[in-house]
């Protein structure tokens, strides 16, 4: 399906790609993962034609459609349905053309595509895609100008599965998601019925969904069969092996540079020494595997404080008007691991931001420890970061009490370290960015850290050392986050934000995977029934307008019928009578009227052709 040989990208003077490689299986589920900055966005723009290569050659198979999601979100007074059903341009174009042409056999060919394309059944797989991304039937119809630049992407991302190309690009489609809707993204992409080439740095989506991954390292591409999990394992053979051959090298060079300086200065052993040199120098190095300072986290431990850090009481929380939630009884120890589940736009962001004090409660009571200190992360602070100025810069503003040494020790904890600390934070990676945020919060060793989404920016390693470091930390944490595998192995408590309120939720994350999955399939099935009776409704529609044209069509051919007869008729008369035949025709020759007679005979059978298919064409409609 698609072969990339010796793909080579240089930007900025930096080599991105260098000879990268693959060859991917026909109808392949691939995930690409790699480091931040690896060159994952680089090779899907490659493949996209977005991005010329400096050299190497890209090829698939002739007329090969392929999808990608525009980096621009899209906008306007059209609604979500209306935007994902001009999504397939062939139906639209061919919607737009039934509605002007007048040619009855035009209008044929036209429905006949329709029909072969499943036209008819877009309006339910639009809804039901839109469905499964967490608009409603409300939200389904709004302008898209009301809605936030993640919810116009998840509306991008809809239009982007209901063209159904046969490549499909994906680079992080997670990113504005929540657990809700990854989990329908995640059954959708599972039976895509063609080739799909998938950015993520979420292992379980990855297990779930890929059957092989595309490993970009150091600018070479690495394909291996099966998940994530698999992946890993052969990747832990390959370093091993990696680092035995790197060893048995360096005893190789060792060997070689004292057989060398032993023996050069010998007349008799002189040319030994030479080819060892010469061997020395075909010994092509083997590379290392780096110590990368992006996966250090260190999370100072605050010091200790007695239980409870925060309790809610009937607590309600809103923005001045009608509050987002009502009755929330909540309590937080020091050393609780609490992950907030629900769809985006229940009040999850609302309840953490009431935890961190940035809210105040409109009923009930919040108490929290007149000495707690909290560390809130969000994707905001992210974006906010002044790009113009270095971590060193930003940490030291935050901590003008504190010593050069500590404002470095704090930046050393999450691997700003050396040039990394007066590096432009517009430089730096989203990780990066987000690892600088991260450090920003904690510069006080926080007894609450509340994380929203922190994981959108880090890579699979970095999720791991995130997690560690979390597991590391001595006080509490309130986590927000799509990745199931984050919230499994550092949340203790689940609470649900669902319906207005907030609750202990009793079961398992496993249970509450499959409560969302079964409620997907039930909206789904109601999103289908409301599209197909819209399009049941549109069908009748078009199916009375075409029955109008086809019994015009018939209606004109037994107008020309009657015409043509009553010519034969006249014809008829003057061959037979020419007294009583009609002037202009009793003045032709009888070989004349033979002759026109031939051609009215001619055209009868071609009228009554046509009307006898105008008739089968209305029998069928009718049946």
């Amino acid at each position: 399906m698609l072969t990339l040989s010796d793909i080579v990208v240089r930007l900025g003077g930096r080599t991105i790609l260098d000879g990268a490689t693959a060859a991917l299986p026909p109808r392949a589920r691939v995930g690409l993962i790699g480091r931040n900055g690896a060159g994952k966005t680089t090779l899907v723009k490659v493949v996209a034609s977005q991005l010329e290569p400096d050299a190497g050659e890209l090829r698939m198979p002739r007329g090969s459609r392929i999808g990608y999601i525009a980096q621009e979100a899209p906008a306007g007074s059209a609604s979500p349905f209306e935007t994902v059903l001009a999504a397939d341009t062939e139906r639209a174009a061919l919607l737009a053309e039934s509605e002007t042409s007048h040619d009855p056999d035009r209008l044929g060919e036209i429905h006949e595509r329709l029909n072969a394309i499943d036209a008819h059944s877009a309006p339910s797989r639009a809804a039901r895609i839109l469905v499964g991304l967490g608009f409603d039937e409300a939200a389904q119809h709004r302008p898209l100008d009301s809605f936030s630049g993640g919810w116009r992407m998840r509306v991008a991302l809809a239009s982007l599965l209901f063209s159904a190309p046969d490549l499909l690009l994906l680079d992080e489609p997670s990113n504005h998601l929540d657990l809700e809707a990854v989990l329908w993204l995640e059954d959708f992409l599972k039976s895509y019925p063609a080739t799909i080439l998938l950015v993520s740095h979420e292992r379980d989506f990855l297990n779930n969904v890929v059957d092989h991954i595309l490993h970009l390292e150091r600018g070479k591409l690495f394909l291996y069969p099966g998940g994530y999990d698999a992946f890993e394992r052969q990747r832990a053979e390959r370093q091993a092996q990696l680092a035995s051959a790197k060893a048995r090298q360096e005893a190789q060079r060792a060997k070689l540079q004292d057989y060398i300086a032993r023996n050069k200065a010998r007349a008799s052993t002189a040319k030994q020494a030479q080819s060892r040199v010469k061997a020395l120098a075909r010994l092509q190095p083997i590379a290392e595997l780096l110590d990368d300072p992006s996966l250090s986290f260190d999370f100072p431990s605050p010091e200790p404080l007695r239980p409870p850090l925060v309790t809610l009481d009937h607590a309600a929380v809103g923005y001045g008007g009608e509050p987002v939630l009502r009755r929330v009884d909540l309590r937080l120890d020091p050393d609780d691991r609490i992950a907030l589940l629900g769809r985006n736009g229940n009040g999850k962001t609302t309840l953490a931001r009431l935890l961190a004090a940035q809210l105040a409660p409109e009923e009930g009571a919040m108490n929290a420890s007149g000495r707690m200190r909290v560390g809130y992360f969000t994707q905001y602070q992210v974006e906010e970061l002044d790009r113009a100025e270095t971590p060193l810069q930003h940490m030291t503003r935050l901590m003008r009490q504190s010593s050069p040494a500590a404002v470095r020790a704090q930046l050393g904890r999450f691997g700003f370290g050396g040039p990394k600390a007066t590096t432009e934070v517009g430089k730096l990676s989203g990780g990066e960015r987000a690892r600088l945020a991260l450090a920003l919060i904690t510069r006080d060793a926080p007894h609450l850290l509340i994380l929203d989404e922190p994981t959108n920016h880090l890579d699979v390693d970095a999720r791991e050392a995130l997690i560690q470091a979390l597991n590391d930390y001595s006080g509490a944490v309130v986590i927000v986050s799509h990745d199931r595998h984050m919230i499994e192995t550092t949340a203790d408590r689940l609470v649900l934000v669902d319906g207005g309120t907030a609750r202990e939720y009793d079961g398992s994350l496993d249970d509450y995977i499959a409560l969302v999955l079964a409620k997907d399939a039930a909206d789904a099935g109601k999103a289908e029934a409301r599209g197909n009776r819209k399009e049941a409704r549109r069908a009748a529609a078009e199916a009375r307008e075409q029955s109008q044209a086809l019994r015009k069509r018939a209606k004109a051919a037994e107008a020309e019928l009657a015409r043509l007869n009553e010519q034969r008729s006249a014809i008829d008369r003057a061959m037979f009578d020419p007294a009583g035949a009609d002037v202009a025709l009793a003045k032709l020759t009888m070989s004349d009227l033979m002759r026109k007679r031939a051609q009215i005979e001619a055209r009868i059978e071609a009228i009554e052709a046509e009307w006898l298919e105008a008739n089968e064409a209305l029998e069928s409609l009718a049946a």
